[in-house]
């Protein structure tokens, strides 16, 4: 089969797509969340509407038609033709190229020896001791406990962290994870639940391979992942397995966890959850979802027999121009949003899974809750806690200030008396 053929009806991969500027003129920044590329290919604004018609139902000559009854402007199949060629060369379209690629970048990640840090020395040092010395000093920013603390005493069963770069969210990440000091020393068990923000509707994606951080490989709990597989099945849990190799959610919690552990270890259950827009957008339930009721009841079980500290890896909203909406994000917006967030954290405070979702369907996600899937499975697993919000902030997400990504906190503990 040629390419050209592959590609007669050109369907565009998953992609994450920004505004941007290239020589003064708006462009499209198209980034492959896999990496299979990359490279970030910017296409002019102007061609949005052709790549949103890449949906694998057109020809390219239809694509054309298309293009120019839906913009009025005339669009050639020669032109259709050299973008769809150009997104073909970028690994960029669902075709023979980009799953060859696909292919060896899996075999490459089940391969080695562990998965390797993707973040290391791009969003954090590289170098152990100056690694250290950066987390101590976001631990020394932290600001004062953001909400009632509730018993103090009782054990920390799960804490909310934030996945947004150390930079911006240093202080909040600090104001947890010291908080949870104790029950990281204690803990011997780790399952961690990251958002997936390439995942699949209602998807819950395994690795049998370790996670590494600038300070060695924390073992994944194999015997947990092989009964979470026996369950859900091994197709459908390891599916999107690659996912694991560049998704930063989970890599940035337990580069903490590994940092607050010190010279000790301990067995880790990484889980990457995928998207919850047919839950928001639809009317099926989370809390019927057969997959979440099996991997749930697997879990329980397992940390039923061991100290274990559930995390939920996620940031809250995302707002303004470089998410897609037409207003800047002001000061009165700010207030509006922080309102909405409280919301958030007052039902995972009260440990209320169906609140916390209840809370993003009822405004259609208007918000972007990225950390919504981790969050609200963490909340299922424990059951009944008191939390405790640690630190919020709201962090620029350009360089205008005009977006914004929320984040927070929280210590989720088990109820007193």
């Amino acid at each position: 089969m040629t390419q050209q053929m592959a590609n007669s009806h050109p369907k565009l991969r998953p992609l994450d797509v920004r505004p941007g500027v290239e020589q003064g003129h708006p462009h499209l920044l198209l980034r492959d969340p896999l990496a299979l590329s990359p490279h970030t290919v910017m296409v002019p604004q102007m061609l949005g509407m052709l790549l949103a018609l890449l949906d694998g139902t057109r020809d390219v000559p239809t694509l054309a038609s298309a293009y120019a009854l839906r913009t009025g402007v005339p669009m050639t199949v020669d032109t259709v033709q050299q973008v769809v060629d150009g997104l073909s060369k970028a690994l960029l379209l669902e075709d023979e190229r980009s799953a060859e690629a696909y292919a060896a970048a899996r075999r490459e990640y089940l391969e080695a020896a562990f998965r390797k840090p993707a973040l290391a020395g791009l969003a954090y040092p590289e170098d152990p001791v100056a690694l250290a010395e950066s987390l101590r000093g976001y631990c020394d920013l932290a600001p004062p406990e953001e909400s009632g603390a509730g018993d103090r005493a009782a054990p920390v069963l799960g804490i909310i962290s934030p996945h947004i770069d150390y930079q911006r969210g240093g202080p909040v990440y600090g104001s947890v994870w010291q908080r949870a000091a104790r029950a990281i020393e204690e803990s011997e068990l780790v399952i961690v639940f990251g958002t997936d923000h390439a995942g699949g509707a209602g998807k819950l994606t395994l690795t049998r391979q370790d996670y590494a951080t600038p300070w060695g490989p924390l073992p994944t709990a194999q015997p947990i992942v092989d009964a979470l597989a026996g369950v859900l099945g091994e197709e459908e849990v390891f599916e999107e397995e690659l996912h694991h190799r560049n998704e930063h959610s989970i890599e940035l919690a337990l580069v903490w966890l590994h940092y607050m552990l010190g010279a000790r270890s301990v067995e880790v259950v990484p889980i990457l959850c995928g998207s919850f827009h047919g839950f928001i957008a639809g009317d099926a339930d989370p809390a019927l979802w057969r997959p979440f009721d099996e991997a749930l009841g697997v879990l329980r079980e397992a940390a039923s027999e061991r100290r274990t500290l559930v995390i939920a890896a996620a940031d809250l909203a995302h707002v303004g121009p470089a998410f897609g909406d037409d207003r800047r994000w002001d000061d009165g917006n700010r207030a509006a949003l922080r309102s909405a967030d409280d919301a958030l954290l007052r039902a995972i405070s009260a440990g209320d899974a169906d609140a916390f979702f209840g809370e993003v369907k009822q405004v259609s996600d208007r918000y972007r809750i990225c950390g919504m899937p981790p969050i609200y499975l963490t909340l299922r697993l424990l059951g009944e806690v008191d939390g405790a919000t640690t630190a919020y902030d709201q962090c620029p997400a350009d360089g205008e200030g005009a977006s914004l990504v929320s984040i927070a906190g929280a210590l989720l503990r088990r109820p007193s008396g």
